[in-house]
């Protein structure tokens, strides 16, 4: 076999070997465990390209932040991130560009500048490498993977760079498809308007909370609140204004309550409130606080002031209970509410035998 010839079987059996330890990584990225994903970023990718050190940060796009999901540092390094920072770092500058930045000497790093005050746990690598990859998903930044410390003090290869923005997009979809995952979840069991679960995992809920106090001995009360006049200002104002009405009360509604409590966008403008192991007085207690909370500041659609004020009906009810009765005598009570002029409580009193 000729020079040529024996190379070209060489580069083909290290292609090989590259391929045979690639693909059972892309298999174990397919996955929808956040941390199966993590595990592969900091033990397996920095082994394959020769890296020490790795750390996984995945984007909070809503805040402008990453946060570290998992690294395998010995030492401290920094928990969040944020976009927002200036002078940008260079994990916000591949976050911005949607670039992989190299770094072969921090010290002379000039795109972009890395400041002393940007590098405060530098002394914790024993080479000025690194390499910060942005994990994208359909043209859109998901998180980044940091590299640090190629082994022996090399600079990363240009085989090495391939692999690194290879599992930058490998990584980078299987991230995005857990907050594709996680995002229809959501949807499937929570308002689009309100962000409160809707009327459907209401009801599981509930039955949930009777099976638990069936079990465990207890019993749940029942909240039911109505936005008083909504059609009124659906009228005046128009169905925007009356959305952001509705999204307005649910907000102030969720800061009387407990997180173990659950509020629901019952439908139109009826909430319900499920409060576990709740006594009636101390449920009254949170109905009377809902109706001030709601009427004490009007809400404003285009300068214009609008009154709010909700109608509350509740109740208290044992485990033999079914989800319907609840539901209906604490919407009995909520009618009673209204009749009795609107923003105010009302109590479903059982009939005495």
């Amino acid at each position: 076999m000729d020079k040529k010839s024996e190379d070209s079987v060489n580069q083909l059996g290290g292609r090989n070997s590259l391929l045979e330890q690639v693909t059972p990584l892309a298999r174990e990225m397919n996955s929808l465990d956040i941390e199966r994903i993590a595990d592969v970023c900091v033990k397996s990718i920095p082994n394959l390209v020769g890296a020490t050190f790795a750390s996984l940060y995945v984007l909070d796009e809503s805040n402008g932040i990453l946060h570290l999901l998992k690294h395998n540092h010995p030492f401290l390094i920094n928990k969040i991130v944020s976009l927002s920072q200036n002078p940008p770092s260079p994990m916000v500058m591949a976050v911005r560009t949607k670039e992989l930045i190299l770094i072969t000497n921090i010290d002379t790093h000039n795109k972009p500048v890395i400041r002393k005050s940007q590098r405060v746990f530098a002394e914790n690598y024993q080479t000025k490498n690194c390499a910060i990859a942005p994990l994208v998903c359909q043209d859109r930044v998901v998180g980044v993977l940091n590299l640090a410390d190629k082994m022996k003090g090399d600079n990363f290869s240009s085989e090495d760079i391939a692999l690194i923005e290879l599992f930058g997009q490998l990584v980078g979809a299987s991230i995005g498809n857990i907050k594709l995952f996680e995002r229809i979840q959501r949807q499937a069991t929570t308002d689009g308007l309100t962000g409160l679960v809707n009327h459907k995992t209401f009801y599981e809920i509930l039955e949930k909370e009777l099976w638990r106090s069936r079990r465990y001995g207890g019993q749940i009360s029942l909240i039911m609140v109505d936005i008083d006049n909504l059609k009124k200002i659906n009228d005046a104002y128009g169905h925007r204004a009356g959305d952001k009405v509705i999204r307005e009360v649910s907000r102030r509604l969720k800061e009387c309550i407990r997180q173990i409590d659950t509020a629901a966008r019952y439908g139109g403008d009826e909430f319900t409130i499920i409060l576990p192991n709740t006594s009636l007085s101390d449920a009254t207690l949170v109905a009377e606080r809902m109706v001030e909370v709601v009427s004490r500041t009007p809400t404003t659609w285009q300068k214009e002031q609008i009154p709010l004020s909700v109608s509350v009906g509740l109740g208290q009810y044992d485990a033999d209970s079914n989800p319907e009765d609840i539901t209906s005598r604490s919407d009995h009570a909520l009618y009673m509410a209204k009749q009795a002029g609107k923003n105010t409580v009302r109590v479903f009193e059982p009939c005495k035998k």
